[in-house]
């Protein structure tokens, strides 16, 4: 079972889980439990650390993901999923001064959260550029990191050979003590792209495609897959352009009416070109019915919000994982959680069960090895060997959620492959996007 109870029914825990608990001391976070009443725990206090996106840009995408963990934590204290202890979280921005995700901002944010020693394990980041900085410091603490939504096949593996082997591994950088701390539960580019290409050839029927990237980590690596995949299974690409978030597109635009694609491809996320360039193809004779296809990036209430009233070309995205809606474990979830805290994304239930599994190894640790967790902030020793079995146990999570079934294979990886696709829906409805069909990808 994937649930706690059926709903968040105490709004005081919605309340103090939205105050960040660094600003909070454990003696002011006690009396707030204390003063909530008996739906509520006391006692020790574990920190599950977040690092996501969540202000400017990037916030319709990050801010809602941060949300799935605040709403794992609110039912975990809710029911009394560990007595004696009470989850908090402590949550981190990783905007940085260009509105959106910055690496270095996310390495200073997870060096905060592992000088805490309350912090058990972190959830995110949401971004692979960001996962890159913050692995090797995450890896030399030996802290726990769990993404719901990295997919650059490069973080955990030297496969795809062309793209991760050799001189491109980053392997020893990554993992410095040789030990895997990093986990996901988003199904890698390789399968992604593969999947994207698959659907844009086999079942569209689309033979040629322009290809466009924002030169990050995550989207020029999603496009290589895809370019790849697109061309084994007989497709012709047009052009490959790598190009940094800008404000107009409608030059390269013009260009690419003047090729004539089948299929316009975007390696990126939203507010690295996204949304505007899919709005600015409305206004280029020649696009304005062109498909626009993308990954998991562009899978976003905002874009959504902004896109469905231009009309135009079908727009047409995925989530590396399966679809909540085709599991039972998500009955009442969209309902309850928009109760509780509103607007979804597209990895809000990944960073859900993220968080269940979190939650699950602490349970593990403290009640079937009887390791207890830090008793304050500065309890490193404590913390480091806490911090490790809470590594140990995630290694050996078994776990069915509201994202699939999730078992991890030696390098931190998902064993789940499937693959959901979607196009644009009622932005009213959840995130704002329709549910088409799962493709799953073996290696």
């Amino acid at each position: 079972m994937v649930r706690f109870s059926k709903g968040v029914s105490s709004l005081c825990l919605i309340g103090w889980s939205r105050i960040p608990a660094v600003l909070m001391s454990v003696a002011l976070v006690l009396a707030f439990l204390a003063a909530c009443g008996s739906d509520t725990q006391s006692g020790v206090i574990i920190e599950i650390g977040s690092d996501f996106p969540t202000s400017q840009l990037d916030a319709p995408t990050g801010k809602p993901v941060e949300n799935g963990v605040r709403y794992a934590i609110d039912q975990a204290n809710n029911t009394h999923f560990l007595p004696g202890y009470t989850f908090v979280i402590n949550a981190k921005d990783d905007v940085g001064p260009n509105g959106t995700h910055d690496p270095s901002v996310g390495a200073n944010n997870i060096n905060l959260l592992v000088g805490d020693a309350r912090v058990a394990a972190i959830i995110g980041p949401a971004n692979s550029s960001v996962a890159q900085a913050e692995m090797p410091i995450a890896n030399r603490a030996g802290m726990a990191l769990l993404s719901p939504a990295n997919t650059n096949d490069c973080l955990t593996q030297e496969t795809p050979v062309d793209e991760c082997g050799g001189t491109n591994s980053l392997i020893a950088k990554l993992r410095p003590s040789g030990k895997v701390t990093y986990f996901r539960t988003a199904t890698p580019d390789q399968y992604q792209g593969r999947a994207l290409a698959q659907f844009a050839y086999k079942e569209k029927g689309y033979k040629t495609a322009y290809v466009i990237d924002d030169t990050e980590t995550y989207g020029a690596g999603l496009a290589t897959n895809f370019i790849k995949s697109f061309l084994g299974y007989g497709g012709r690409i047009i052009a490959h352009k790598s190009i940094k978030s800008i404000q107009s597109y409608e030059d390269v635009l013009t260009i690419v009416a003047a090729a004539k694609p089948d299929v316009l491809f975007f390696g990126g996320v939203a507010s690295t070109g996204g949304t505007t360039m899919r709005q600015q193809m409305a206004k280029v004779l020649g696009l304005q019915n062109l498909p626009f296809l993308g990954g998991d990036g562009i899978k976003n209430p905002e874009l959504a919000r902004a896109i469905v009233p231009l009309k135009g070309g079908p727009v047409y995205t995925t989530i590396a994982g399966t679809d909540p809606s085709t599991v039972p474990e998500s009955k009442d979830f969209y309902s309850d959680f928009q109760k509780a805290y509103g607007q979804l994304a597209g990895y809000t239930p990944g960073s859900y069960d993220d968080t269940r599994i979190v939650l699950n190894a602490i349970k593990t640790v403290i009640t079937s090895e009887n390791v207890r967790p830090a008793q304050n902030a500065g309890d490193a020793a404590t913390a480091k060997i806490f911090r490790q079995k809470v590594i140990d146990a995630i290694q050996k999570t078994d776990y069915a959620g509201l994202t699939g079934h999730h078992t991890f294979d030696r390098n931190g990886d998902t064993t789940n492959r499937s693959i959901s696709l979607y196009t644009l829906g009622d932005p009213k409805v959840n995130d704002g996007w329709r549910y088409l069909e799962a493709i799953n990808v073996q290696a």
